[in-house]
């Protein structure tokens, strides 16, 4: 017990302190951007962060990883917010998280089984380029010295990582917010900052309960924006914990991470926040920075709301272009860049299902869709290929009396017709056999196939064997096949 928590709390207690101090400067602006977005007060956010942040440290499934208040999921209040209002928006948070408790407990973090690996490349490309997307507003109708800025920063990043002794042993991201906040405070230059964004709250949050009628007609306002936060939360929590995975090279608990996403919202709700999940710009800095456990995550949302309400003189004086610098750093980062060099050597279908991802996500500006269209599409493609593994021979026997059909492979929706056009209905023999020892037949489509051959076959006065059928197959044909069912059989081929 103590070694577990030990090596999940405070095995790395440095490398987490520091990224943690990074990720809480970077979350600031975020949380007041997407407070924005959603059409609610830079408290909200701030708070949202804060609170999804704890209490994700404890419940999570995915150490290391962060979760906060979210683009993704704030462009999906804004309807909400603008027709009802926030206690509309804090009651739909708290429906989310409990929506997600459910789905961690149903286990549907398993269909992540489903998604490709195309597709989650799609889906980290097309997030580093919204990523970037996101930094332009900053970098448009500026003077001179927010590009120096920028510029600078981003050779902080980059370079500061190579000096001897110090280089390795403090987040760079770090460096350049000091080193540029310093900067801007001793020049004066006339740029934007962080306290440019918004007002920064000057309380800690309080506990609060929507002011919201307890009734079914408030349960069908909220109840289409909590499903939609839930699947768009859980999606990105996901892909996020997956990359974290990758980047870390080690396992997490999905369905744990699901349950814990949906405490952390309820626990948003409660304390005047919108509902958040994992994101994968701000668990990048993290593990790029050298955050591996809980702690880092702990860190990051108790120094945000530090800094936030007690040093908010200090924190509105950080330049905003510190912050692209760091998040431009992250989209770089992000970015996969093999992937652009595989396209030569993956196959057309992986190509495409990837770069649809990237430009339905980029193009809609949502997770959800992206990855939806793109999972469709691996998903038609693998259906083709799969049916096109489809092989028909046969041969005579008894001296030409009888034709044996032998079917090897895959016989469902997308081979069946392929099945119905292989076998020769005007030869004239008294009996064939069809042997299904080596096929597999999947679904209703493809038993209804079966029942027109036979059935084309019986109309030509030649006699049907079926034989080989394994249990599966065997059993999907009992249960459904027709071709035995002279009532059936007319409606069957009733319009042939």
């Amino acid at each position: 017990m103590f070694a577990t928590i030990k090596q999940s709390w405070f095995s790395n207690l440095k490398g987490d302190t520091l990224a943690g101090i990074v990720v809480a400067l970077a979350l600031i602006p975020e949380a007041i951007a997407f407070s924005i977005i959603a059409g609610v007060d830079p408290k909200v956010g701030l708070y949202a962060s804060f609170c999804i942040a704890v209490i994700i440290a404890f419940t999570g499934g995915r150490p290391g990883m962060i979760s906060a208040a979210t683009g993704a999921m704030a462009l999906l209040m804004v309807t909400l917010v603008r027709e009802h209002g926030l206690e509309y928006l804090l009651a739909a948070t708290l429906l989310t998280g409990v929506l997600q408790i459910i789905a961690g407990y149903l286990k549907l973090a398993e269909l992540m089984r489903f998604v490709s690996r195309s597709v989650v490349t799609g889906f980290v490309n097309a997030l580093a380029i919204l990523i970037f997307m996101a930094q332009l507003p900053e970098l448009t109708g500026v003077t001179w010295h927010v590009y120096a800025m920028t510029v600078a920063g981003l050779a902080i990043i980059y370079g500061f990582p190579y000096l001897p002794a110090i280089g390795k042993s403090i987040p760079s991201p770090l460096v350049c917010i000091v080193v540029l906040t310093a900067v801007y405070m001793i020049s004066g230059m006339d740029i934007r900052s962080v306290g440019d964004m918004g007002e920064l709250p000057d309380t800690l949050p309080v506990f609060l309960w929507p002011d919201v009628p307890l009734n079914l007609e408030t349960l069908w306002i909220i109840l289409p924006y909590a499903l939609m936060l839930t699947v768009v939360g859980l999606l990105e929590s996901m892909m996020t914990a997956t990359i974290v995975d990758d980047l870390t090279d080690t396992p997490s608990d999905k369905n744990r991470e699901c349950k814990g996403q949906g405490i952390a919202n309820i626990g948003s709700g409660l304390m005047g926040g919108m509902a958040g999940c994992a994101m994968i710009g701000q668990s990048v800095i993290n593990v790029k920075s050298g955050g591996r456990t809980r702690l880092s995550t702990l860190i990051a949302g108790v120094v945000l709301l530090l800094m936030v309400v007690f040093l908010a003189d200090w924190v509105s004086q950080i330049p905003m272009a510190a912050l692209v610098a760091v998040m431009i750093m992250v989209s770089i980062g992000t970015f996969s860049w093999a992937s652009i060099r595989d396209l030569k050597k993956h196959p057309m279908s992986t190509n495409i299902v990837m770069l649809a991802t990237v430009a339905v996500t980029v193009f809609t500006h949502n997770l959800a869709i992206g990855v939806f269209v793109g999972v469709l599409l691996a998903a038609m493609f693998f259906a083709n290929k799969v049916g096109n593994i489809l092989y028909i021979g046969s041969e005579e026997a008894d001296e030409g009396r009888r034709r044996i059909y032998r079917i090897v492979g895959q016989v469902f929706f997308a081979s069946s017709e392929r099945f119905g056009e292989s076998f020769d209905f005007k030869e004239s023999v008294e009996k064939v056999t069809i042997d299904l020892s080596r096929a597999h037949f999947w679904d209703i489509t493809a038993v209804q196939s079966l029942d027109r051959v036979v059935i084309k076959f019986r109309r030509e006065g030649t006699e049907v064997e079926l034989v080989g059928l394994n249990e599966a197959t065997a059993t999907i044909v009992d249960r459904y096949a027709v071709h035995n069912d002279p009532a059936a059989v007319d409606k069957l081929m009733g319009g042939h």
